[in-house]
């Protein structure tokens, strides 16, 4: 359980979600990778996709702490930039930034990123099997864990 040294605490949360509004983000957000997986999953990749896909992930497991979140953020950027569709990364780079100026107010815990990674893992194993349902559904319960740490730290 190592907490980040530089997070703003629940106060600056707070303050930056009072700035934009959260549910429509996370929903946003929701909409956006689930489709991502979805049709990645459903298009199939080619070997060079498959080979940046499975890249990203792999950096995500070896990520030193300070460095997480941002593998974390280009794994989900490299599926959003696969799905094919140039207007759908873009959308999703610019929530994907709000998102993480409210999580960089939460410390990172080493169980919750050890979840996340299994999930990650998951994740990827379905879109490169072309189990579009199971990606789908991957990505929609890691979204929903991403929602609930920020819910949850707000108490």
């Amino acid at each position: 359980m190592l907490p980040r040294t530089d997070a703003g605490g629940e106060d600056e949360l707070r303050r930056r979600i009072a700035e934009v509004d959260i549910e429509d983000v996370l929903r946003f957000r929701e909409v956006l990778e689930v489709g991502a997986a979805g049709l990645c999953a459903t298009h199939g990749l080619t070997d060079e996709q498959e080979q940046r896909l499975r890249e990203a992930l792999a950096r995500t497991h070896d990520a030193p702490l300070n460095d997480y979140r941002r593998r974390d953020t280009l794994l989900h950027l490299t599926l959003a930039e696969l799905c094919g569709s140039p207007t759908l990364t873009a959308q999703y780079a610019a929530v994907r930034a709000t998102v993480n100026d409210l999580l960089d107010c939460i410390p990172l815990l080493v169980r919750n990123l050890e979840h996340s990674q299994r999930q990650h893992t998951a994740l990827v194993e379905a879109v490169l099997d072309r189990d579009a349902d199971g990606a789908r559904e991957m990505m929609r319960e890691h979204c929903g864990g991403t929602a609930a740490l920020l819910r949850g730290f707000l108490g």
